[in-house]
């Protein structure tokens, strides 16, 4: 990691603090300090859509309503101007972009030279001090440049609000006593969690603590541990990185270009995936415009090609019995295919899931939240999203109604009266 400050390289984070007047170290570590899924997407956009522009969205859903702890306030904003400043003065050292080419076979070498002069922009983002949560960020440009900026703010927001307005060292505390126990439960069998992964850089209490979970994990000598979604991470502790898609890319590529009908998204977005990387990293999200959708264009070519299928939202029982039969219709052994499950996982769920698809599939754990949140509080539940796609609106319409989001009423009414007649016809 390094930090450009007036045409000097430095790795010095006490001097990245004065540069930019940050209270606390760099929440940030390096532009690779973020999911593998914005590389495998950035690479897609780089090669075949590279002329769209998108509007993103950040909302602190349950901040100034769910939580006691107030609206993000002058201070928190400061805060959060100041450290991604310090974010969009990072640029990509050669050691990082060799690890992606020699860990990911798919990420090619003329994509990590685009990154070697890509570096985020301050100027990009509008940030204003209003509304329910007491923020209100937006971020706007050419998607393939701008889409990385989603995890960064992230961790940024989440990691000064915890630290403004809890006791810091009281949650981090908490928090690797918590991390100890839940691997204890997991060595003594009380937890089956098969294999699973570390996905919590978006939900983390700080980088300080996705760190420590993600090296307990890795010296817990854990069997199914596979490593995490955090790439800075994965590099750090010589891990596999894991991460394919978002809802993002199937809203980008299937809803951003009006000469498309929405209600087959996925299976523009899926033929772009297959085009950039055939049979390699292929997890297909099945719930942006929901699976029973989804499902009329995941056909025999789609299901023989993707080695999996991840579940983000929704009754997960119902849903992974439900891809089962569809394997089993086209003549496909599930136990052939991933089952990679997601949404609000913690031991108990993931270990009842485990047990009740033993057998029957190949069953898998992106577990976040539970990982990396702060522990004994309620957590923050923030996302960015894309907004708009070349001045078209773009949602997601998940199998769980709370998990939806888009700016306009309309366009939403528009969707769901497209998917219905798909769906009838």
């Amino acid at each position: 990691m390094s930090w450009l400050i007036n045409g000097k390289s430095t790795k010095d984070e006490k001097e990245v603090m004065r540069a930019f007047n940050l209270k606390y170290a760099p929440m940030v570590k390096s532009l690779i300090d973020t999911d593998l899924y914005k590389f495998s997407m950035g690479q897609v956009y780089h090669h075949q859509w590279a002329s769209d522009h998108a509007i993103w969205d950040f909302k602190a859903r349950n901040v100034g309503e769910g939580l006691t702890h107030g609206k993000y306030d002058h201070a928190d904003c400061e805060e959060i101007i100041n450290q991604l400043k310090a974010y969009c003065a990072l640029q990509f050292d050669t050691d990082e972009l060799s690890f992606m080419n020699e860990r990911f076979p798919w990420i090619q070498d003329n994509y990590t030279n685009f990154l070697s002069f890509w570096h985020p922009k301050f100027e990009d983002f509008e940030i204003t001090e209003s509304g329910i949560s007491g923020i209100e960020i937006h971020f706007s440009g050419v998607q393939e440049y701008i889409s990385y900026y989603e995890i960064p703010l992230l961790e940024i927001t989440a990691e000064t609000y915890y630290r403004n307005h809890y006791d810091y060292e009281e949650l981090l505390l908490k928090f690797k006593t918590e991390t100890k126990e839940k691997i204890d439960k997991i060595k003594r069998g009380e937890y089956d969690l098969g294999v699973f992964s570390e996905f919590g850089a978006r939900r983390r209490l700080s980088y300080e603590a996705q760190e420590h979970v993600v090296k307990a994990l890795k010296e817990s000598g854990i069997k199914g541990f596979m490593g995490t979604s955090n790439v800075y991470l994965a590099m750090k502790y010589d891990l596999n990185a894991a991460g394919t898609m978002a809802h993002e890319f199937i809203m980008s590529v299937g809803q951003g270009h009006p000469e498309y009908n929405p209600a087959y998204s996925n299976k523009y977005a899926l033929e772009s995936w297959v085009k950039e990387y055939s049979t390699w990293n292929g997890t297909a999200l099945t719930d942006t415009i929901t699976t029973n959708c989804f499902l009329k264009d995941f056909q025999r070519t789609f299901s023989n090609l993707f080695s999996g299928v991840r579940h983000d939202s929704g009754d997960p029982y119902e849903w992974g019995d439900k891809m089962i039969a569809h394997y089993k219709s086209f003549g496909i052994d599930p136990m052939t295919k991933t089952l990679l499950f997601s949404d609000g996982l913690n031991g108990e769920i993931a270990s009842s899931i485990n047990r009740y698809f033993k057998g029957k599939a190949k069953v898998a754990f992106g577990i976040g939240t539970w990982w990396s949140a702060p522990q004994g509080i309620k957590p923050l539940n923030i996302v960015a999203k894309t907004a708009l796609i070349n001045g078209s609106d773009v949602a997601k319409l998940s199998d769980a109604d709370g998990k939806n989001m888009c700016r306009n009423p309309e366009y939403i009414d528009y969707l769901k009266r497209t998917i219905e007649w798909r769906m009838k016809h």
